[in-house]
């Protein structure tokens, strides 16, 4: 019954951050469950959903890469538990994500799409990431695998908002199934 109450509580805590993300024009970020009421400075540009391929050189952790012609890129909509900041220790399951991440894309020829915003403030371009697969000819979408398994939170930025829902869902499965940082993080 106690675990019943727990999934019932956290199902309903997703709701309620779920709410605040459709409904509200403030950013929130999942992994600190702070509200920020100034979003990350952006760069945006006039093709939206525009979409290229490139190697992966480097996985500088569970939400980053670094491409071979040398740009980094963080994944949207995401945000994995941090490895390498400079005012906060490893968090829990962080390496785990990086592992993760790596074992999916490093070396591998992916797919970038765009959303709105070109780059991060950090210079970072802001990417959905695609790998392929035997399965899906299209590739993986590996945001949404990240949060689905449990090895991030969902991060929603306006204006980089079209899968904000599928976060959503995916992340509520990841609560109520206790899989990856939901189990091991608490």
């Amino acid at each position: 019954m106690k675990r019943y109450k727990k999934k019932l509580f956290l199902l309903a805590i997703s709701i309620v951050v779920g709410y605040l993300l459709r409904f509200s024009n403030i950013p929130l970020s999942l992994n600190t469950l702070t509200i920020s009421s100034t979003p990350p400075p952006i760069t945006t540009i006039n093709q939206p959903h525009a979409t290229s391929s490139a190697r992966v050189k480097f996985v500088v952790d569970g939400d980053t890469i670094e491409l071979e012609n040398g740009q980094r890129v963080r994944y949207i909509g995401i945000d994995t538990p941090e490895l390498h900041h400079p005012l906060k220790p490893v968090q829990c399951f962080g390496k785990e994500a990086k592992d993760e991440n790596e074992k999916l894309v490093k070396g591998k020829e992916i797919t970038l799409k765009k959303d709105i915003s070109e780059t991060d403030r950090y210079g970072r371009l802001l990417r959905y990431i695609y790998v392929p697969t035997d399965a899906s000819p299209e590739g993986m979408f590996l945001n949404e695998y990240l949060v689905k398994e449990g090895f991030a939170h969902m991060a929603t930025f306006p204006p980089d908002v079209e899968y904000a829902s599928i976060f959503r869902k995916a992340q509520n499965e990841a609560i109520i199934n206790e899989k990856g940082l939901w189990k091991n993080c608490r």
